[in-house]
This record gives C-alpha cells, structure tokens and sequence, in this order.
C-alpha cells in the first residue's frame, strides 16, 4: 500500500487556476487523523470513486468523522476509524479572477422587424470578474477526474454562457435598435447583473463585475451570413442590389460616389458599399466572360432602379454604415419618388 498523507497542503496557486488535485496522480491513501491545511481564499474538496463528498473550508483540519461525515459512512470505520482509506482531494481556488476577456464570436442576432434585412449582427467585447462561489458544485461539474484546472479549461463555456444569457436578455426586453440594445448593456452592469448570475451559479461561480464597450454592427458581413439569419424575401432584395449593379457601380466610380453619392449617402459610404458587395460577389460562381455592364445612372430613374437603390439603404442600415435618422430620411425622400411613378 502506498504511504499515508499525514499532512497536506497546497500553496503555490496558479493566478488562472481554479482546481488542483492531491495526490497529482489520484488515489491519495488517507486516514482519520491526517491533517489538512486549507489556505485562505482555498476550499479542499474530497471525491472518492468519482463521487463529490464532503469540503473543508480554510484552516488547518484533523480528518475525522465529524468534519467528514459523508465520507466516514461510506468508508465503514474500523479500529477506531484508524483504517486508511483512498480518495482525491481537490484544492479549489476560491479568489476572482479580474479582468477576464469576453467577446461576441459569433455575433449576437437582433431582430429589427420591418426595417432593413430583418436583423441585425451585433458586436461587443469587454471583461468579467469571475470566480467559484460553490467548490462542491464546481467541483461536481469541471474538475472530477483533472489533475489540474484553469481558466482556459473552461473559459469557452463561460463565453458561450455569457452569450446566451446576454442574446436571451436582449430577446425578452424587445430591442430592435442598437441604442434600444446599449441600454441593456448598461442594465447589465448594474441591477440586472444578479440575473446572469442565477444561470452561474448553476456552475458553482459568480461574476462580480460585468463591463462591455456598446454594441456595433458588425460590418463586412459575408453572403453566408446573410442567407443564414434573414428571410428568403430580404435575402432575394439584397440579391437584386447585385443584380442592378447600384452598389458595384459605386465601387468602379469612386471618384464620383457612383448612384449611392448621388443619393445623399456621400463618397466615402458609396465605396464602402462597392467594396462591401465586391467581396460578397467574389464568393459566388462567377459566369463566362460577359460584355462590361453598362453604368449605372448618376440618378437613379426608372422604378426597378429606385427599388434597388432603396433596398440597397436596407443593407446600409442593416450594417451599421447608416444612422436610423438618415436612413429614414433617404427611403422616405425615394419611395416618394417610387410612388409618383405608380
């Protein structure tokens, strides 16, 4: 049999560590008597065959029936409970962890109903203070099984949580607009903090603090992003963007805006939509060798046209290269000309 601890602790804690086990290798052999310091800002947490017992809180602990008294009754005490038993311990780091880095990968969907694509892709980063409120639970869901656990064990869980949660607030509070969602950024850094808890603490962990930089749209969205969180009709108005050329003449007339500059939206927004629908067109099968298109209008004339370009401000908004006030100003100022044409 190998020897028995008779003293253990753990001191040399990793600044990312969150589990350690003793012995490394598994299967410590302990018994009634053997002490165990707990630092503090440390929780010691017994497992025997896989099972979470009992945990001991910072101090220095002799082993005894009453400090564990899950263990002692599986364990079937004899000679005075002198009879050496196996288990593992785990040394759970219970300090927070500042300054953890999250980031919205993938994008956060909002639906927008009725104006633009439908959606929008939203974007943020920011840090958490986190750490392990429940060593019994946290134990009971990470480390069983590990010799040693640190953040980045985990810290893709933690983000697809946090994600969720936020994506789920964001569903349930009605926001349909980027500034409708700051705001909720906001509530998160203050009351409604307590309520991404209740899902960590399912975990065993807390987050203290909670900051964010506001919400963008994300830009340079791709083609498959598109078809993947719009609908088949605001997929096809997009398509015909492509299918008039509004867009790429921007792209191949950028010293005169092309017809997006003409329709208020200025030089520099007129080439970021031609190079935005120049990377997106690459992605598709490309036909034979055709004749250059001709231009575009400087002004956009007939109704397939106006339609077009006005679809083509849906994207803009949906992107983030439009403000919700100019962009409601442009579509009134064309679906008025639309009108008159009948």
């Amino acid at each position: 049999m190998a020897r028995i601890i008779d003293v253990i602790d753990h001191v040399n804690v990793g600044t990312d560590e969150l589990a350690y086990r003793e012995p490394q290798q598994g299967g410590g052999d302990w018994r009634m008597g053997s002490q165990v310091i707990v630092n503090e800002s440390q929780a010691a947490v017994f497992v025997r065959g896989g099972e979470v017992l009992d945990a001991l809180g910072p101090g220095r602990h002799t082993l005894s029936t009453a400090n564990l008294p899950i263990l002692s009754g599986l364990i079937g005490l004899a000679t005075s409970g002198r009879n050496p038993f196996t288990a593992d311990l785990y040394f759970v780091n219970l300090k927070d962890l500042p300054q953890v880095g999250w980031g919205t990968n993938p994008p956060i969907i909002m639906e927008t109903p009725g104006r633009g694509l439908g959606v929008v892709l939203l974007q943020s980063y920011g840090v958490i203070d986190i750490g392990i409120d429940d060593p019994i639970r946290f134990v009971k869901q990470y480390a069983v099984g590990r010799a040693q656990l640190r953040l980045n064990d985990i810290k893709d869980r933690i983000q697809t949580m946090l994600l969720g949660e936020i994506s789920a607030l964001l569903a349930s509070s009605g926001a349909q607009s980027i500034p409708d969602a700051n705001r909720l950024l906001n509530d998160l850094e203050g009351a409604m903090l307590a309520r991404l808890n209740e899902k960590f603490a399912a975990l065993g962990m807390r987050i203290k603090a909670f900051e964010a930089n506001p919400f963008r749209a994300k830009e340079d969205v791709t083609l498959d992003e598109i078809r993947n969180y719009v609908t088949a009709e605001a997929y096809e108005r997009y398509a015909n963007e492509r299918r008039f050329g509004i867009a790429s003449d921007a792209a191949r007339n950028q010293g005169a805006g092309g017809t997006l500059a003409s329709a208020g939206l200025g030089l520099g927004l007129g080439q970021q939509m031609g190079a935005l629908m120049g990377s997106l067109t690459q992605q598709q099968p490309q036909p034979a060798a055709q004749p250059p298109a001709a231009p575009a209008p400087a002004n956009p004339q007939t109704k397939e046209e106006i339609q077009a370009l006005i679809d083509s401000l849906d994207m803009q908004l949906a992107t983030g290269k439009l403000t919700e006030a100019v962009y409601n100003r442009l579509v009134e100022k064309w679906q008025k000309r639309l009108d008159e044409m009948g």
